[in-house]
């Protein structure tokens, strides 16, 4: 099991899992032209993708949809709410796969958890992938969840994520700098830091800090805003909590990716 970040942030977010038995991208914003770029710059191609898997619709995790009907042997896993809307702006049908939020499926020798997540779409969720066999020395377990843009951490995404050796979580704002910012209005800035908008840094810290699971082996924090965040201010909020978690984190910077990491 081996996974990429090819792109994060307000401007598309794009993520590469790769199995013995499956490539499959996690959410697919930006043009099919521009994630062909990013998956050239990792050795890959669209043409040896086998799926999509997508959080849900709004465009910096599904622009590239339009594109794909040049390569149809990607299958688009969605639930239902997230197929409707996305449909009604295409003119070609994807190769849908749809599920209901909360289903467990597999696909190829990925087994897949679906769960809801608050934030400001039809339906999005948050994904779990799950790979290998428990005991088995040369292909062992290894769950891999993927989290980004919801406003707020119900009890139910804790349980997601505490049996997983690799966490992708937002940390999408400083809430003293989304404040002070001058360039987005009073309900702009509501919408992020509303319970179905975005979590802070300081959200962040609290959800590593209560479920603190010992199986964590490295944190990516993503879609980070370009404008209300940092590295910095992320390091300082997650202070408190650095010395309990002995995972790696990898913060992946707004417009940036994180090159491949081996589940082994």
């Amino acid at each position: 099991m081996r996974f990429c970040i090819l792109g994060s942030g307000s401007s598309g977010n794009s993520a590469l899992l790769v199995t013995e038995g499956a490539r499959v991208l996690v959410d697919a914003g930006f043009s099919a032209r521009k994630l062909g770029q990013l998956l050239a710059g990792v050795g890959e191609s669209l043409e040896r993708v086998d799926a999509v898997f997508l959080s849900h619709e709004h465009s910096d995790h599904a622009e590239a949809l339009r594109g794909l009907k040049k390569f149809p042997q990607v299958r688009v896993f969605a639930n239902h709410a997230t197929a409707r809307v996305l449909q009604e702006k295409l003119e070609y049908r994807p190769n849908w796969q749809c599920f209901e939020t909360g289903a467990r499926f597999r696909f190829a020798d990925l087994e897949v958890e679906t769960f809801s997540v608050p934030h400001d779409a039809q339906d999005p969720v948050g994904f779990r992938f799950t790979n290998g066999h428990e005991g088995d020395l040369l292909c062992p377990r290894r769950s891999l969840v993927y989290l980004t843009d919801l406003g707020h951490a119900p009890q139910h995404v804790h349980e997601r994520i505490r049996e997983c050796e690799v966490v992708v979580v937002e940390s999408n704002h400083c809430p003293r700098l989304l404040q002070a910012d001058p360039k987005r209005p009073w309900v702009t800035k509501q919408r992020i830091a509303g319970r179905h908008g975005h979590l802070s840094n300081d959200q962040l810290r609290d959800l590593l800090a209560e479920v603190a699971s010992p199986r964590w082996r490295r944190i990516y924090l993503t879609h980070l805003s370009r404008d209300c965040n940092s590295a910095a201010a992320i390091e300082e909020a997650l202070v408190p909590v650095r010395a309990r978690l002995a995972c790696e984190f990898a913060i992946v910077e707004s417009g940036a990716g994180a090159p491949f990491y081996d589940l082994t």
